[in-house]
């Protein structure tokens, strides 16, 4: 008789919530009327963590993504007039990409959208379950301090918006 793979199953739980999470924020996204992409959203989660505008190649760099599909999403976000390329002073070939504050004001109601999103999955679990998953997810995280997709450094004046801090066991 074999026994269970419990690896294997925490594989698939993780694999079939991350799932869930993206459904449930996709659907959030669509019926806010911003028009903006789970993509698109995560791009400027991003670059809203930047103290100064990033270049596209930083931008690539983290979201780990090649430069052509950053062109796409700021393609995409700047014909909504949410972000700006600008010409770097100090080298005329790079082009920074800058938040605007229809941008700002996107990204305020996409950080709503996934609010309502986790709340709707973290419904079930009590108050202490919910910091007990919190102080476990931040176990797994490469830098639990720092939100998914965000640079790793942002600079002591831009402090990553990430809500209740949960702490490390």
């Amino acid at each position: 008789m074999s026994t269970p793979d419990a690896d294997g199953l925490l594989a698939e739980q993780l694999l079939r919530l991350t799932r869930r999470v993206h459904r449930i924020q996709k659907r959030h996204l669509e019926g806010s009327e911003l028009g903006i992409t789970p993509a698109q959203s995560r791009l400027l989660r991003v670059l809203a963590q930047y103290g100064a505008p990033p270049s596209m190649a930083d931008l690539a760099r983290h979201l780990e993504v090649v430069p052509r599909a950053v062109t796409t999403l700021v393609d995409g976000l700047e014909s909504r007039g949410s972000v700006r390329r600008a010409p770097d002073p100090g080298n005329r070939r790079v082009i920074r990409i800058e938040i605007t504050d229809d941008g700002r004001q996107a990204l305020k109601e996409l950080r709503r959208a996934r609010r309502v999103a986790a709340e709707e999955i973290l419904a079930p679990l009590s108050d202490r379950q919910r910091e007990v998953l919190g102080g476990l997810l931040s176990a797994l995280l490469d830098d639990p301090d720092v939100p998914p997709g965000a640079p790793a450094r942002c600079g002591p004046a831009e402090a990553p918006a990430t809500g209740q801090q949960h702490a490390r066991t």
